[in-house]
């Protein structure tokens, strides 16, 4: 892209400036999803323990929701499965509550198949925004290294994200292993995200027919904002039925991309930038589960729990000329 092309030569730009609106309420909102304040509905105590299974097998003492909030404490804090264990029990504890605490094993084995609740679809056509990113794995630490005197390359799974351009809600996630194509994972992608889509949009990288593919099929009528790669040339049929493709490299020889981006609104990619950038500041960079079933339930609570930091409040910006 223009940016990255001319990155050299990026300083003489002056950097653009912006100034937020709301203040109060966002800085209320920031001092909020630090609060340790903890509180136990009635409902909440009454679903804690889990409904007796009339299945074979053993039966669990706690029900998904002890489960959830438990490993939502996990991902908010940080903290290891003992940990979280000993931190549950003192929030319990210190409430007066007459309720069992899950052990850490029991969280790391129901965390395999634990079913999160999903948001109900708000019924409106949302701009979703894809993009992925890297999460390295929790493995042997530098001391085991040093001790066996063995390099080993790190281990990671990429975390594939819509957001809703919007509101900055994520609407969709996957994680799947580093080799895997971006642009395979469009499909599942809108499988997740239950509001209708006005717009898709994302870079050069999901620039292929198989994408427009799954998005028509889904939602026939949402704008693709999808920026075609450098040495794109329109389709042999351009002159006489041309494609939503060609109509994108029909703009930028008319206006350059910097003129398309701004034709086509290409600047709310951004939106998921900032939202990657949010998880690995309030959720880390890393994956502390030692199984796929527990990292995709790791990365499904810690997308759920962003959303709600944000639905506390999120800044408007206008911009200072």
């Amino acid at each position: 892209m223009p940016f990255k092309a001319n990155a050299a030569r990026r300083h003489r730009i002056p950097k653009q400036r912006f100034r937020a609106t709301n203040w109060a309420e966002y800085d209320m909102a920031l001092r909020g999803r630090g609060s340790l304040t903890v509180w136990f509905t009635d409902a909440a105590t009454a679903a804690w323990k889990t409904e007796p299974q009339t299945t074979r097998g053993g039966q669990r003492r706690y029900s998904a929701l002890a489960i959830t909030m438990a490993l939502t404490l996990r991902a908010v804090f940080r903290l290891a499965l003992r940990q979280t264990e000993g931190l549950i029990g003192s929030i319990i504890a210190l409430l007066g509550l007459d309720l069992a605490v899950p052990d850490h094993s029991t969280l790391s084995g129901q965390a395999e198949t634990l079913k999160v609740p999903q948001p109900q679809p708000r019924a409106r056509p949302i701009h979703l925004i894809v993009d992925s990113t890297g999460l390295h794995l929790c493995g042997p630490g530098e001391w085991l290294v040093e001790k066996h005197g063995s390099r080993t390359r790190r281990s990671w799974r990429k975390l594939h994200i819509g957001v809703d351009a919007d509101t900055g809600r994520i609407v969709a996630s996957t994680l799947m292993t580093s080799g895997v194509d971006d642009a395979s994972q469009v499909g599942p992608l809108l499988d997740q995200a239950a509001d209708p889509i006005a717009s898709f949009t994302d870079d050069a990288a999901y620039d292929q027919d198989a994408v427009y593919g799954e998005v028509a099929a889904r939602h026939p009528d949402a704008a693709m904002i999808v920026p075609p790669r450098s040495g794109a040339v329109p389709i042999a049929t351009a002159e006489t039925a041309p494609t939503r493709r060609d109509g994108h490299l029909r703009t930028i020889v008319g206006r350059v991309r910097m003129g398309w981006q701004k034709a086509y609104g290409y600047d709310w990619r951004a939106f998921v930038e900032a939202d990657i950038s949010r998880f690995k500041r309030v959720i880390g960079g890393a994956l502390r589960s030692r199984t796929d079933g527990r990292r995709a339930t790791e990365v499904v609570i810690a997308v759920r729990t962003i959303n709600r930091m944000l639905e506390l409040g999120r800044p408007e910006y206008v911009r200072i000329v």
